[in-house]
């Protein structure tokens, strides 16, 4: 009896641990969790709050400048979230159904707990056990966790199955919490894009998890699948397009006053000009347009001028900023990603590294020079508004942090990554990699019903 049951559990075990009914333990167990969180740790804020005044109900932020003022950007950042990143990720003409959706589910899920564990290690690493404050402030910060995760989900996309990525996401989530929250509270290190605690944590964090998970055998056999189609390219290029309208609201959604009109003003010259010379080394490194490049080189100058966006560069460095970013993409895009797969088997199916990794890393160079260069010549008496340290730093000890979290933030995501990964070994993987596996299930079940009938 006992070498039954140890046969048993190690056929689980080498089955992946799970069986068909994970999907709803799983959702099931985190949907209560949340409710039973948010009712116990969370409060609205209190320019949220409703307050009776003279027997009037009064709902004070309804008309405020607060809700006026973020609303809007929360809005757009949204639209990057739920429409930009999941109709790019549509190029897979075998997955694009998956891609979408698992956008959606993925994306809805890390904003709730994003939320919850983000404001727990801010408690944590500020020492002030405090009530979860929510409004619009704690919703736009909840999107851009949930941008890390689905960086790294598009790293994974096609060959992590759904049970994998609903894994992936809460652990996925500490890390992010715990990298932002040594960045912001503890180094002070200003990121207003998230140049290094969105992108680069999420593109690093993403490879670590392929680098582990891939079953490069499986790569190999139905490379077919991660083929695109003009169709489904021209797909992922809405998604593109979405995410290129609507960056300067993700790079300055939390700035304020001038800096965020500098925000708005140097993301548009670095996009625009990353778009430029996304076309030009795409033609000059192929001989031809590749919509690869297109679709993605083109949205790497609003990753690179993510941190240093908020400051005082000057157009002319917005544009180099931005150019130069898109020249590194495509490059990467053409050499730097067969290389990773040939030499050392890592698949990258989004290209994440070329778009969000390696301009990320530009990003947060460029946010330790602006930091150096930054003097009260510049900014006046309102440098401390944007350098919230420099008030016991100098410019060079500022910069010092700035580079201290871009490589506390390659750290913590590469090795969260590679610990993600193995956990989520332990979960069965999808047998048909880059293919709509269950939604063509119900689509040839639907037809053979209807052929019986």
């Amino acid at each position: 009896m006992e070498t039954k049951t140890k046969t048993k559990i190690k056929q689980v075990v080498n089955d992946g641990m799970i069986n068909k009914d994970v999907f709803f333990i799983l959702t099931g167990c985190f949907q209560t969790i949340s409710v039973l969180m948010y009712y116990l740790f969370t409060e609205y804020s209190d320019n949220v709050s409703e307050i009776k005044t003279n027997n009037t109900l009064i709902v004070e932020d309804y008309f405020s400048n607060t809700i006026n003022h973020y609303y809007p950007f929360y809005q757009d950042v949204h639209a990057m979230i739920f429409i930009g990143f999941g109709f790019l990720m549509t190029f897979l003409y075998k997955y694009s159904y998956s891609s979408v959706s698992y956008n959606f589910l993925l994306a809805s899920m890390c904003i709730q707990y994003a939320i919850l564990i983000n404001g727990f290690f801010h408690n944590l690493f500020t020492n002030h056990w405090d009530i979860i404050q929510l409004n619009i402030e704690s919703l736009i910060t909840g999107d851009f966790a949930a941008g890390a995760i689905l960086i790294s989900f598009g790293a994974v996309l096609g060959k992590a199955s759904l049970t994998q990525l609903l894994v992936m996401v809460p652990i996925e989530l500490i890390f992010y919490s715990i990298n932002e929250s040594i960045g912001v509270i503890k180094y002070m290190a200003v990121d207003m894009g998230g140049s290094m605690y969105v992108h680069t944590f999420g593109a690093y964090f993403g490879l670590s998890v392929s680098y582990i998970l891939t079953n490069n055998e499986k790569i190999n056999k139905q490379i077919l699948n991660f083929k695109a189609t003009k169709e489904s390219n021209l797909f992922a290029m809405i998604g593109t397009i979405v995410l290129w309208i609507f960056w300067p609201s993700f790079n300055g959604a939390l700035a304020l006053g001038n800096a965020q009109h500098r925000v708005v003003i140097n993301t548009v010259l670095a996009l625009t000009n990353s778009c430029v010379f996304a076309f030009i080394t795409s033609k000059l490194l192929r001989g031809k347009f590749e919509m690869e490049d297109i679709q993605n080189a083109s949205l790497a100058g609003g990753v690179a001028i993510g941190s240093s966006a908020d400051l005082v560069i000057g157009p002319p460095f917005a544009l180099i900023i931005g150019g130069f970013a898109g020249i590194i993409s495509v490059s990467g895009y053409k050499i730097l990603t067969p290389f990773l797969y040939n030499r050392f088997g890592l698949h990258d199916t989004c290209g994440v590294h070329n778009l969000h990794g390696l301009p990320g890393i530009l990003g947060g160079i460029s946010g330790t020079i602006s930091a150096i260069t930054a003097n009260e010549n510049l900014y006046g008496d309102s440098i401390t508004l944007i350098f919230s340290a420099r008030e016991t730093r100098n410019s060079y000890e500022q910069g010092g942090y700035q580079a201290l979290a871009l490589i506390t933030t390659l750290f913590i995501s590469i090795f969260g990554g590679l610990f993600t990964g193995h956990l989520m070994k332990l979960f069965k993987s999808s047998d048909n990699y880059a293919k709509d596996t269950d939604w063509e299930e119900e689509k040839e079940e639907f037809i053979i019903n209807n052929e019986n009938v």
